[in-house]
């Protein structure tokens, strides 16, 4: 896992990675994450939240959350997904991430190709959860905490086993969506549900 970015970051103090988890799913939050790593307390391993294992994943974050020198998660939930639409939702929970750092940076990474509103500098990156460390900090972070709400979504409904396909439009999450009709936390505005809703 390299550094591979064109940009010149020497002359900013604090440079923050901001990504974001659970565009696809069909149920639930958007996740989004914000770090700033501390160059004199690395962590190794960091890469795309993809490319780990969960267990990986979940030890990873803890690391960054006690080595960072900053990180925060913002959250943004089903009905303003359903009501300025999902890629609206993603750039409004890095804003929110972003501005819920402690540390307010001068400059952030961002996962993609769209660039969210901040009062800070910022440039988009395509996949750089898989090129630059900071981002895929925040990856990791924005997915453990995603996961986690589906684990938690999966107690309060059983029916839909939520914790084997997170929500992600999956065959078995199809029938059994197909089934029980639509939770409350489904989007309702995403093609499969208002499908179902639309009868």
């Amino acid at each position: 896992m390299i550094d591979d970015i064109e940009i010149d970051l020497k002359n900013y103090r604090f440079v923050a990675g901001v990504d974001e988890a659970g565009r696809g799913p069909l149920v639930g939050s958007v996740v989004a994450a914000a770090v700033i790593l501390d160059e004199e307390n690395p962590i190794e391993g960091l890469n795309d939240s993809k490319k780990l294992t969960a267990k990986k994943r979940e030890k990873l974050a803890l690391e960054i959350k006690l080595q960072a020198k900053s990180w925060s998660i913002a959250t943004i939930g089903p009905e303003v997904i359903d009501e300025i639409n999902i890629l609206q939702a993603s750039l409004l929970a890095m804003k929110k991430a972003v501005e819920a750092l402690v540390i307010a940076p001068d400059f952030a990474l961002i996962d993609g190709n769209k660039l969210p509103d901040l009062s800070c500098e910022a440039e988009a990156i395509v996949k750089g959860d898989a090129r630059v460390k900071s981002i895929a900090a925040a990856s990791i972070l924005a997915k453990v905490e995603r996961d986690q709400q589906m684990q938690d979504l999966h107690k309060e409904y059983p029916q839909y086993e939520f914790d084997r396909h997170k929500g992600y439009p999956t065959k078995v999450h199809m029938a059994l969506l197909e089934e029980h009709g639509p939770c409350p936390e489904h989007r309702k505005t995403f093609g499969p549900v208002r499908r179902l809703l639309e009868g």
